[in-house]
């Protein structure tokens, strides 16, 4: 038994050349091995910023990304040699390819010297440990990063290609699904472009969580393999092969010099996490960190005795297992086989992670590992990566034979761990017995860690025996689990809530006992924010530009100082500039309206209201809410006409025309959101089909919801819902990206609301329904008093079970779990104020018809537009990233 070699005691490669992370020493040693003639020569070729010792300078590249004559010559290069292409032969996807590896090659070299520049400075770096990453496409993003759009477009013009075109055939790389993941891909841009050294950590999955098909009005998943062709950005590492055991059985077993006793752990199946790399660019600035994602491979491709002896499917077993793990985001965890995968992922992507961080801090630090705190930082994005807390003590304790008391609390000052819900049902919770099967050696490091813990406890409140079962990280119902937020937060030194509401609720809520244990202190906030890279210069160049001509900042200086829209406020009275403002929506609208028919066959007219709501289909965030609205708007339409009103007459003393416009995924085993989905897509069957609707009314759902089709929703948005049940949504991020687009809100006081509205002021957004504080009550209400349905709800429910949407029973569940069930989100308590907020907006936005000369309509809407983008340089990410650098982190940027 005691042969058996653990991860970290395998040999792993020496590589004598790479081209990232010497340290000065091995520079040193390195130069003396090299023989001066082929010194002379990688100087003279090289474009990385080789130091030569004895000359004390660097050579520069030329340019691909300002001069237009090295871009073209770099893409024919790459056209005939890595694409094997011609001139003839060279589409619109040839020309992206080539396009794309041009451009990566200029960002290697700013990728390269970043790694070497940050091993030298050997300053603390942080890592961001996500289970997703919503990145988008990437090459616009790094041709605005790296300020070389202009050159491109005019490159490809020449060569005969349409950027736009170019661009298109990029797919989105699914590496995540939601908010959580979107957020992880805006900070490490945030990271990189305020010279942070920072690398994310994630799982390189081959498909997404699903592609999303509307079938009939239903959802229909089906795979998402949106690596079809290879991928540019990608940079594998196959040399980095990090071996990851499962399962197994622990020992213990004596040191023969010390008598120490020492935990062994022997797994019993082994497969190799393998790097790939994606460079990151910053903005104004070459500082490009690292999102390092990893491969599952077998330790050997397949059992040859076994395919010999003809068994083949038996053959390759391993080599299936071994890849599951990273096939596919958020494996379906309806089943035990799919619970297992989920924390194999978990693991496997944690425990890689770890000994990579490892390896490189040893590499300068040896075994110094007090050290170890000051120069790592590691952030956990939710629970899902918080078995890095037991990996790192089990590094430190069973392989680099630290004591229990000095590892645990070198982990505890590395650890600040991230909440992203308030909802005790929604954090996570691990069966006992699935993780002592699948990670013995975890499990009993678990107990542990609770045991030492509650000894704490009961120390501090010796009178107060309940606590210890409040705070227990294992939950003894059946089945015995492991509460991972629980144990997140006692391996952190930092708790952060993502919203000021939300961070007050978490301490008041779900975590009210920790903070009773560990003081206010351990607590903190910080509002989540995006990049403005992204979501402003890139989903929306016009306005970008605008804003920019009109800040006199020819070089967009404002994307990293966000807080200078602020200046916007010195134009809100100027007519010329709302004019144009109103011009940059309406083009967005008419680009929106493209898509909308693009995918759902159904023609939009920019010139009425368009009304989103997209973003994950889940009961909390009440698209039902919205679509019961919408009914009754048609409802309401139907019967005026019935009586004779025409319809420039609703349009002149009742309804506006509008088009309301949904979007996201629901997941595949959750019945009630799909149930939702089902019924937009049914109504908008019957009112897009109505003959005397016309441009009234129209409802659309866009099918398979992503970064890329944001880009072009998000511009293109009048008005955005964000309707959560007070008290539910963390924060949301979307609402930062209409906001920052100049579309107003309509939104409950929940999550980031509460400080946007702070920030752009009430009068700017549009606010409705329950505050957090009576929710409980009202919950308790309708448990014991039942729930009252307004009239103009039951309004609704009738024309639903009338069939006139389709069979009256597929909508039963979501109709009956708000009039007999409780109504947990409080749907009936919140419709008709729903319903008067939309009175009031209707009466600002007016009867525009699109005609830029309605002053009243200027002075009113777009004004207040403007307001709210001048406002919203607070929830830039790059803020985000300064507070955890500064009250989590404790690190400071590079010098550059």
């Amino acid at each position: 038994m005691g042969d058996y070699l653990t991860p970290s005691e395998l040999p792993q490669p020496k590589l004598k050349r790479t081209n990232t992370g010497f340290t000065p020493n091995q520079i040193i040693a390195l130069d003396a091995s090299i023989p001066e003639s082929a010194k002379h020569i990688w100087y003279k070729y090289s474009q990385l910023k080789v130091l030569d010792s004895k000359k004390q300078t660097a050579t520069t590249e030329d340019d691909v990304l300002t001069n237009k004559d090295a871009f073209e010559e770099s893409f024919v290069k790459h056209v005939e040699t890595t694409l094997a292409r011609n001139m003839y032969n060279c589409d619109n996807l040839a020309a992206y390819q080539a396009t794309s590896n041009t451009i990566r090659d200029a960002l290697l070299i700013d990728w390269a010297n970043t790694q070497q520049k940050q091993t030298i400075q050997d300053g603390k770096r942080v890592y961001y440990l996500s289970l997703e990453f919503l990145m988008g496409r990437a090459m616009d993003n790094a041709l605005i990063n790296l300020k070389s759009r202009d050159n491109t477009k005019k490159s490809l013009t020449e060569l005969g290609f349409n950027l736009e075109d170019v661009l298109e055939q990029e797919p989105d790389a699914a590496l995540g699904n939601g908010g959580l993941g979107r957020l992880a891909a805006c900070f490490v841009d945030s990271l990189s472009s305020k010279n942070y050294s920072g690398w994310g950590y994630g799982l390189n999955y081959q498909y997404g969580i699903f592609k999303q098909k509307i079938v009939d009005g239903y959802q229909i998943e089906t795979p998402d393999y949106w690596l079809k062709y290879s991928n540019p950005w990608e940079i594998m590492r196959s040399e980095i092969q990090i071996p990851v055991d499962f399962y197994g059985y622990v020992y213990e077993d004596h040191d023969p010099n010390t008598g120490k006793a020492k935990k062994i752990w022997a797994g019993g199946e082994r497969v190799l996490a393998v790097a790939a790399d994606f460079p990151i660019p910053g903005f104004n600035t070459d500082n490009t960190n690292n999102l390092r994602l990893w491969n599952a491979k077998p330790t050997e491709e397949f059992d040859f005795t076994k395919f010999n002896a003809g068994d083949y499917q038996q053959s390759v077993g391993a080599q299936q297992r071994a890849e599951s793990i990273t096939s596919v985001l958020y494996p379906n965890d309806n089943f035990e086989s799919g619970k297992e995968l989920r924390l194999k992922q978990q693991y496997f992507w944690v425990a890689a992670s770890l000994h990579d961080i490892v390896r490189r801090f040893k590499k300068n630090h040896k075994n110094n590992w007090k050290k170890f705190p000051d120069q790592i930082a590691i952030q956990l994005n939710d629970t899902h990566p918080t078995l890095a807390i037991v990996e790192l003590q089990r590094i430190l304790v069973d392989l680099e034979d630290l004591e229990w008391n000095e590892a645990w609390n070198i982990v505890t000052k590395v650890f600040a761990y991230t909440n992203h819900t308030v909802m005790s049902e929604a954090l996570e919770k691990w069966p006992v017995d699935l993780l002592g099967r699948l990670l013995p050696r975890h499990l009993e490091i678990i107990y542990d860690i609770n045991f030492f813990f509650l000894k704490e406890v009961e120390r501090k409140f010796p009178d107060d025996r309940d606590l210890l079962g409040k705070v227990s990280v294992i939950e003894e119902n059946a089945p015995k689990s492991v509460k991972m937020a629980f144990l997140a937060i006692v391996g952190s030194h930092k708790v952060n809530g993502v919203a000021e509401l939300h961070s007050e609720l978490i301490k008041t809520t779900i975590f009210k006992d920790f903070v009773k244990v560990f003081g206010e202190d351990k607590f903190t906030n910080v509002t989540n924010g995006i990049t403005p890279r992204r979501w402003l210069r890139q989903a929306n160049p016009e306005l970008a530009a605008l804003i920019a001509e009109k800040l006199n900042d020819p070089n967009y200086e404002y994307l990293t100082n966000l807080g200078r829209l602020k200046k916007l406020e010195e134009f809100v009275n100027d007519d010329e500039f709302l004019k144009r403002w109103d011009i940059v929506k309406f083009n967005n609208k008419v680009r929106l309206a493209a898509l909308v028919k693009e995918t759902t066959g159904v023609v939009l007219d920019p010139t009425v209201l368009f009304d989103v709501q997209v973003k994950r289909i889940h009961e909390y965030k009440r698209q039902q809410l919205n679509i019961f609205a919408v009914i009754y708007r048609y409802l309401k339409i139907k019967e005026l006409l019935s009586q004779g009103v025409s319809v420039d007459e609703i349009k002149e003393k009742y309804y506006i025309p509008k088009a309301s416009i949904f979007g996201g995924k629901a997941a595949p085993g959750y019945y009630m959101a799909k149930t939702i989905i089902h019924l937009i897509n049914k109504v908008g069957d019957i009112v897009n089909n109505d003959p005397e609707i016309g441009d009234l009314l129209k409802v659309v759902f866009i099918p398979d919801y992503n970064v890329s089709k944001a880009e072009i929703i998000t511009p293109g948005s009048d008005l955005s819902n964000h309707i959560s049940t007070a008290g539910t949504e963390a924060s949301g991020t979307s609402n930062m990206k209409f906001a920052l687009n100049g579309g107003l809100i309509i939104g409950t006081v929940d999550g980031a609301n509460v400080e946007i509205t702070r920030e752009i002021g009430e009068e700017n957004i549009f606010l409705f329904g329950n505050l957090a504080e009576s929710v409980e009550d009202l919950r308790h209400k309708h448990i014991y008093e039942g729930v009252h349905i307004p009239q103009t709800l039951a309004q609704v429910f009738s024309a639903i079970e009338s069939g006139i949407f389709g069979n009256p029973d597929e909508y039963k569940a979501l109709i009956d779990g708000i009039k007999y069930h409780g109504d947990y989100y409080l749907v009936s308590d919140d419709f008709e104020l729903f319903l008067a907020a939309h009175v009031k907006l209707e009466k600002v936005f007016g009867h525009h018809g699109g005609d830029a000369s309605d002053t009243d309509h200027l002075h009113k809407w777009v004004k207040s537009a403007v307001l709210s983008v001048a406002n919203m340089g607070f929830f830039s990410s790059d803020r985000c990233i300064d507070e955890y650098a500064e009250d989590i982190w404790n690190i400071e940027p590079l010098n550059q």
